[in-house]
């Protein structure tokens, strides 16, 4: 049977940026109202504009989105061992250094930072770097938010 396990080799790797990622209106719409966010910025361009924002701003939590495309990439690397059926998200932390509006276009750099294996079970941290698109549209220019999760991978034992 095949190995179930995360390969801890994976620890310290970076994947490229990703290709950029378009902040569109409906999205952020979309998004706040899965989420239950209600703040006139997330739904009204004039309230959010009325703040200050060049258009409408996503709920902090919308950089998950961005964030997700990025951990794919290792996901889904056959290589890694990750069986995502196996996997339970277990934390999720969020670093702003600017909010996320419509227009953005934002690529993001993944990292592994650790893999552990404890009896049955892998713990996995990855932190994605999000960016603006640099001038040339893929190149990271302003740091724009950080997303750190754990997730645990369930072995053939557990």
């Amino acid at each position: 049977m095949a190995n179930t396990q995360p390969d801890t080799a994976f620890a310290g790797r970076e994947y490229p940026a990703t290709e950029p990622y378009q902040v569109g209106r409906e999205k952020i719409r979309e998004f706040a109202a899965a989420v239950g966010a209600q703040h006139p910025a997330h739904h009204d361009t004039v309230a959010a504009r009325g703040l200050g924002y060049p258009d409408l701003v996503a709920p902090p939590t919308f950089a998950v989105v961005i964030a997700q495309r990025a951990e794919s990439q290792y996901v889904a690397d056959p290589a890694a061992g990750i069986d995502f059926s196996r996997v339970v998200h277990a934390d999720e932390k969020f670093e702003h250094h600017r909010p996320i509006v419509v227009g953005d276009e934002l690529v993001t750099i993944l990292h592994v930072d650790s893999v552990t294996q404890r009896a049955s079970i892998s713990m996995v941290t990855t932190r994605c770097e999000i960016f603006a698109a640099g001038a040339d549209g893929a190149a990271p220019g302003e740091h724009v938010a950080t997303v750190t999760s754990s997730l645990v991978v369930r072995g053939e034992d557990s």
